[in-house]
């Protein structure tokens, strides 16, 4: 999760309540997060490491970490986080859940086990496994965000990223800043599987406006009033850049751009 250290901590909080509860089906909420990152040879930081308290008021550590691909290594570095989380002094109980959202299919193991030397367990989520039609039928934006690590079956990535992105507007259009932490959210997730292209179309598409539904449309462009056409395009600039409502009426920049100035210039002075 590369982009996890420059948004804010209360937004992962929640990330990492989402993710305990929908997807490891654990009721708890993150109180706390977790610094992890220890230095032998390399930087190495987990996920999400977050102490959790659940409804009845009992703490444990939770650790998660994402996985895009099968490693052969993974359980030995899992075991690396544990005894990370450990040395840094952390007491109490841990939990480590592995969230596997690869394309091949799950190969990697639950944990290590080697007869009377060690046996060490972790949980795994497969996504493929999950059923992703559960989580974007609810009305409901953080099962929503958690679809994006589902498989999509045969659906086309773009066509499931924009409707998550669209059903995000309709439930908290109202709310800006809850769509802004919302789509962030869905932004540090969609990084795990590629899929951030699909999100920033997603996004623009949801900023265009079909010019034609608009009443002032057939009005402006069937009386030909050049006025009525600048009201529009000056309206259409308040939401969106020259380049996309040239790209919405069919014009050049240029011609926007000059649209625009004719309705300046067409204002009465007022002395």
């Amino acid at each position: 999760m590369t982009a996890k250290d420059i948004i804010s901590r209360d937004t992962l909080k929640r990330l990492t309540t989402d993710l305990a509860r929908h997807l490891l089906g654990i009721e708890a909420e993150a109180i706390e997060l977790l610094e992890t990152q220890n230095q032998r040879v390399e930087d190495r930081r987990a996920d999400l490491v977050a102490r959790m308290r659940t409804t009845d008021g009992n703490e444990f550590l939770l650790h998660v970490e994402i996985a895009n691909n099968n490693k052969n290594d993974m359980a030995l570095r899992m075991l690396r986080y544990y005894t990370d989380i450990r040395l840094a002094g952390h007491q109490g109980a841990v939990r480590q859940f592995l969230i596997y959202i690869g394309t091949e299919p799950l190969r990697m193991p639950d944990g290590i086990q080697e007869p009377a030397l060690l046996e060490y367990h972790y949980g795994v989520v497969d996504m493929h496994q999950i059923n992703c039609a559960g989580l974007l039928v609810q009305d409901n934006p953080d099962a929503l965000v958690l679809a994006v690590l589902c498989d999509f079956g045969g659906r086309q990535p773009q066509e499931v990223v924009s409707y998550i992105v669209r059903r995000l507007k309709e439930l908290l259009g109202a709310d800006e800043k809850r769509f802004r932490e919302y789509m962030t959210m869905l932004e540090i997730l969609s990084e795990n599987r590629g899929l951030k292209p699909q999100v920033v179309e997603a996004q623009r598409m949801l900023t265009q406006v079909d010019i034609k539904q608009l009443p002032s449309y057939s009005i402006g462009y069937d009386d030909g009033d050049a006025t009525r056409e600048a009201l529009i395009v000056r309206r259409l600039l308040t939401r969106l850049d020259a380049g996309e409502v040239a790209e919405l009426l069919g014009l050049s920049t240029e011609d926007v751009q000059r649209i625009a100035a004719k309705g300046d210039a067409d204002k009465p002075v007022v002395q």
